[in-house]
Parts: C-alpha cells; structure tokens; sequence
C-alpha cells in the first residue's frame, strides 16, 4: 500500500482564504498550525465536525524530511517531519480554511481512516457524473 506522505498531487493550494478580511472576519481563523494529530482531534473544530458543512476537498501529506534531506536534522534537532496539510471549504459561507498538522509515520492509520470518511462526502457530491467503470 501507498503511503499517504507518497502521493504527489498535481499543482498546489495555498493556506488560507485570499479574499479573508481582518475586518469583517476578525472572530475566523482563516489557517491553523496544531502540533500533533491528537491536538487536531481534541480541537473543538473539524476532526468531527459536519462533512457537508465542512467540506475537506484536499490533503497533502508532506515529508520534508524526504524532499529536503539536507536539511535534516533541522534546527529543531528533528530528524524527519511530517506535516498533514487540509484545505476546507465552508459551504454554507463559501469561505475556505486550512490547517497545517504535525504528524508521524505512525498516524497513518488512523489520518488513512479520517480522510476515506471525509472522501465519502466528496464523492456523493460528484458521483452522479462518475463514470461506471470508475465506481467498481
């Protein structure tokens, strides 16, 4: 099986909403940094929230330990890092947020489990136009 940190999705999202405002929108957060998948978990926020509203609709898994050796250990004294990237869209404010999770080889399993819940939403969305031979 493929690691998720072994996906290279084509072209990039940037973090944040381009079109945030400080002054309308000074109570949302538009990117946040948690340092660990756990602290992601235990955040009152999108681990469990509603995926509809809360649309995930993409994920890096960056190690950058990997795509930058040289640079490791890091002034930190880490010897990999592994960074979680998840970009959201709010639908009902068609607002977009994103965060940024330090996480290990050993989440996987259980960011693997998180994500395929979230993909389950985004792919009602679109399976009405998914070509049969995609479904099986």
């Amino acid at each position: 099986m493929t690691h998720l940190w072994e996906f290279d999705h084509p072209y990039y999202c940037n973090e944040g909403n381009y079109l945030y405002s400080p002054m309308r929108h000074s109570d949302v957060e538009v990117h946040e940094v948690f340092s660990s998948w756990q602290e992601f978990k235990d955040a009152d926020g999108f681990y469990s929230a509603d995926r509809d509203m809360n649309l995930l609709f993409r994920w890096d898994w960056k190690a950058w330990h990997l795509d930058y050796p040289d640079d490791y250990p890091d002034e930190e004294g880490r010897a990999e890092r592994h960074v979680l990237k998840l970009y959201f869209m709010l639908q009902r404010k068609a607002f977009c947020r994103s965060m940024d999770i330090e996480v290990t080889e050993a989440d996987e399993p259980e960011v693997r489990v998180w994500l395929e819940e979230c993909a389950r939403t985004i792919r009602a969305l679109w399976e009405p136009i998914i070509p049969v031979e995609a479904v099986s």
